[in-house]
C-alpha cells in the first residue's frame, strides 16, 4: 500500500507538471492575443521611430474606434511629410513630394503600422516558436518580452516588448533567421485617450494642384482568364487566402491580385499584361528595402510581381511558381 500511494503521488505530480508546462506554453500566445486586442479596440496616439534600410524615420500614429468604424492617421514627421489616412476600408495616401493623392480600397482594413500579428493557431505554431524570454522596463513601463522565431528560411521572426497594463507593443523588431534586426519600431510617447476628435484625421498638407489617383478593387468576379492564374507550389505552410481584380493607376487593364499567407507572413502577387511584345523573354528582377522584398518575372506575356515582408527567397519562390492553368479554389496547397 505505501508503494501504491507513492506511485499515485508521483503520477499526480507528473500530471500536474505536464498541465503547468502546457499553461506556460500558452501564456506567450495569450500575450500576443492581448496585444492584438489592444491594437484593434483601443484609442491611442503615439510617436515612434522606425528604423529600416539603414535609415531612421519619426512618425505619429493616431488610432480611433468609434461606432464600429476604425480611423487611423499616420504622419511622417521627417522629410517628405507623407500622410496616410484610413477610414473604414478607404485609405488615402498623401504624397507631397510627388504632389499626388492615392485613394485605395482595402476590404480587410489592414492597419497602417504593422504591429498586429494574427492569432496563433496550430498551423502557425508549426512554423514559429513562440516564447517569453524575459521582462524589461521601457519608457517607465514594465513589459513582457515575447519572441516569435521562424523555424525555416521562408519567413522572418519577431521580438515584442508588450506593456503589462495596456498590452500595447512599446517596441517591436523584425528579425531574420540568424536573429539580426531588419526593422525596428520604438514608441517615444504613447497615450490612450478616451476620445479623439474628427479633426485629428484631417491632413495637414494642402492638396491644391495635386493629382488624385484611385486604385479600386473590382467588386464583380474577375473574368475567367484572370481566375486561371495560381501558384503551382508554395513554401511550406503558405496558402492563398484572397483573390481580387484591380485597376491600378495608369493602367486600363485588370490586374489579378492574390494574397498568400502562412498565418503570420503575407505575400501579395500581381499578374498584369506585359507591355510590349507578348513573346518578350522573361527578365527576372528582385529588390529589397528593409523588411520588404519584391521579385518580378514574365510568364506567357504577363508580368508576375510578388511583394511581402518575407525573405527574398520566399517572394522569388512564389513568383516563379505562378502559372495560368484554370480556375482554382482558395487555399492552394504548399509543397
Amino acid at each position: 500500500m505505501p508503494r501504491l500511494r507513492s506511485s499515485a503521488r508521483l503520477l499526480a505530480l507528473a500530471i500536474s507538471c505536464s498541465l503547468a508546462g502546457a499553461a506556460l506554453a500558452e501564456e506567450p500566445a495569450r500575450w500576443l492575443e492581448r496585444m492584438n486586442q489592444a491594437l484593434t479596440t483601443r484609442n491611442y496616439d503615439g510617436t515612434f521611430s522606425h528604423v529600416h534600410g539603414g535609415g531612421v524615420e519619426t512618425l505619429r500614429i493616431i488610432h480611433r474606434v468609434q461606432n464600429g468604424t476604425v480611423s487611423e492617421r499616420l504622419v511622417s514627421l521627417d522629410g517628405s511629410g507623407r500622410e496616410f489616412i484610413r477610414t473604414g476600408t478607404s485609405l488615402a495616401c498623401y504624397l507631397p513630394d510627388k504632389r499626388t493623392v492615392l485613394v485605395e480600397q482595402h476590404p480587410q482594413q489592414l492597419p497602417l503600422v504593422g504591429l498586429r500579428l494574427p492569432t496563433v493557431t496550430d498551423q502557425t505554431a508549426s512554423f514559429y516558436d513562440i516564447r517569453e524570454v524575459g521582462r524589461d522596463r521601457l519608457n517607465h513601463r514594465d513589459t513582457h518580452v515575447i519572441t516569435v522565431s521562424a523555424k525555416d528560411e521562408y519567413r522572418y521572426g519577431y521580438k515584442l516588448w508588450i506593456d503589462d497594463s495596456s498590452f500595447m507593443p512599446l517596441k517591436s523588431q523584425l528579425c531574420d533567421a540568424h536573429g539580426n534586426v531588419i526593422e525596428q519600431i520604438v514608441f517615444a510617447t504613447l497615450t490612450l485617450p478616451s476620445r479623439i476628435p474628427d479633426s485629428a484625421f484631417k491632413p495637414e498638407v494642402s492638396t491644391a494642384g495635386f493629382q488624385w489617383l484611385r486604385n479600386d478593387a473590382v467588386p464583380a468576379a474577375p473574368a475567367p482568364a484572370a481566375l486561371a492564374w495560381n501558384a503551382m507550389r508554395l513554401p511550406p505552410g503558405f496558402r492563398m487566402t484572397t483573390r481580387s481584380a484591380q485597376i491600378l493607376p495608369g493602367s486600363a487593364n485588370l490586374v489579378d491580385h492574390m494574397v498568400f499567407t502562412d498565418g503570420f507572413a503575407s505575400v501579395s502577387v500581381f499578374v498584369e499584361v506585359q507591355p510590349g511584345h507578348a513573346d518578350q523573354p522573361a527578365v527576372p528582377h528582385s529588390a529589397a528595402a528593409g523588411s520588404s522584398s519584391a521579385f518580378s518575372t514574365v510568364v506567357d506575356g504577363h508580368k508576375i510581381t510578388a511583394v511581402g515582408e518575407v525573405p527574398p527567397e520566399t517572394v522569388q519562390f512564389i513568383a516563379t511558381q505562378v502559372r495560368a492553368q484554370g480556375p482554382a479554389a482558395l487555399g492552394a496547397p504548399s509543397h
